[in-house]
């Protein structure tokens, strides 16, 4: 079976050659409904020098400040039920977020700077459970969630009620730190091809240095036999809202993979597991965005992973721009990966949208404190 996937692989990498001259993009009809064209500003973000050092740990880890005994009563399996959660879109069940825990008296300089910190303060001087976050605390990058409640019935409630907005938190400030590094380290010669054949900006990592165009399409990878990342935008026209649902996205989506990324044997293609697909509608740079995530395969081969997409309108072009990440790893996990291509697709930038003094890339943080005093 190895010999199989390698020979699929080394195939593939074949496919990925030198850029040509774009071809004229398709062009729809139909306008863009008044829905999709309405405008924002987004806030500058303002940088300035930190002297704190850079925060500690590794992508998508938790410090957890609770005692032991806190830890195994139902406020802390509440707690532990929710950083718990397996990652979705993909094959094998993985955590979202690896967890450690300490005792609050073991919280000591060497676990301050740490990335990601949440910390337990129960007492009756609240009047209601909550949320509150601060960040670069101790160090530049970090982010320290304080779960407040004037005791542990309503803490583990508010848990219960809102855990998914603690990971939701959580993952967009991991999703910011990439894009983060991105900003100041990306490929500029794909940079440079998403340019000439879209009109658009992306921010690709360094190392997805192989390359692929067809007609309205890019294809960058790293071509690598274990842990290969890839990022793929294509564009068709915009009709209307029905081009955003479930069955005509994924019909888009097997077209464009089978004519553009064949599989190793003869004959063989990528196309999409359809049982294992989800579709959302989203806000993006405060337009709106379908994100897609699920599970990719080979037709005619055994190669197959997880993949993540978002489906923009391009009001300037009447089209939508979408832009998928995707990952093949048979024999690793497959979390910071996948979430690590995840970003790349909040640096798209539209043509519409260079020439905006005060744009910003990244994704909106979000302040979640329910039940306010």
């Amino acid at each position: 079976m190895m010999k199989r996937l390698t020979i699929g692989i080394c195939v593939l990498a074949l496919l990925f050659t030198g850029c040509q001259n774009r071809t004229n993009t398709d062009e729809g009809d139909t306008a863009v409904g008044q829905k999709m064209v309405k405008k924002s500003t987004p806030k500058k973000k303002k940088k300035t020098l930190s002297l704190l050092p850079q925060a500690s740990g590794t992508p998508y880890e938790m410090l957890v400040i609770m005692g032991e005994e806190q830890w195994e009563r139902p406020v802390g399996r509440a707690l532990f039920s929710v950083l718990d959660t397996d990652l979705p879109g993909v094959a094998q069940p993985e955590r979202q977020f690896r967890i450690s825990r300490i005792d609050p008296s073991s919280y000591g300089n060497m676990y301050k700077v740490f990335r990601n910190i949440i910390k337990v303060d129960i007492q009756n001087i609240y009047s209601v459970a909550k949320f509150k976050f601060a960040r670069d605390v101790y160090a530049r990058g970090q982010m320290i969630m304080t779960l407040q409640a004037p005791d542990d019935a309503s803490l583990e409630t508010l848990l219960r009620e809102n855990g998914d907005q603690l990971l939701d938190f959580f993952n967009k400030a991991e999703l910011n730190r990439e894009i983060s590094f991105l900003e100041g380290k990306h490929n500029p010669i794909a940079s440079d091809k998403v340019k000439e054949i879209f009109g658009c900006d992306v921010w690709v990592p360094v190392e997805l240095n192989k390359y692929k165009v067809g007609k309205d399409f890019f294809w960058a990878g790293t071509n690598k036999g274990s842990k290969d990342m890839n990022i793929v935008i294509y564009t068709y026209p915009y009709t209307d809202t029905k081009t955003f649902t479930l069955d005509y996205y994924m019909h888009k989506r097997d077209s464009v993979m089978k004519k553009n990324i064949p599989g190793g044997p003869e004959g063989s293609y990528m196309t999409t597991q359809h049982d294992f697909v989800d579709v959302m509608d989203a806000t993006v740079k405060g337009e709106y965005a379908q994100k897609a995530r699920g599970l990719w395969r080979v037709e005619g081969d055994r190669m197959g992973g997880p993949f993540v997409a978002q489906s923009r309108v391009d009001v300037a072009n009447n089209r939508v721009v979408v832009v998928e990440g995707f990952v093949y790893a048979p024999e690793s996990l497959k979390r910071n990966l996948i979430r690590k291509m995840e970003a790349v697709l909040y640096t798209l930038s539209l043509p519409n949208e260079q020439n905006i003094d005060n744009f910003t890339y990244g994704l909106e943080e979000i302040t979640i404190v329910p039940g306010e005093d």
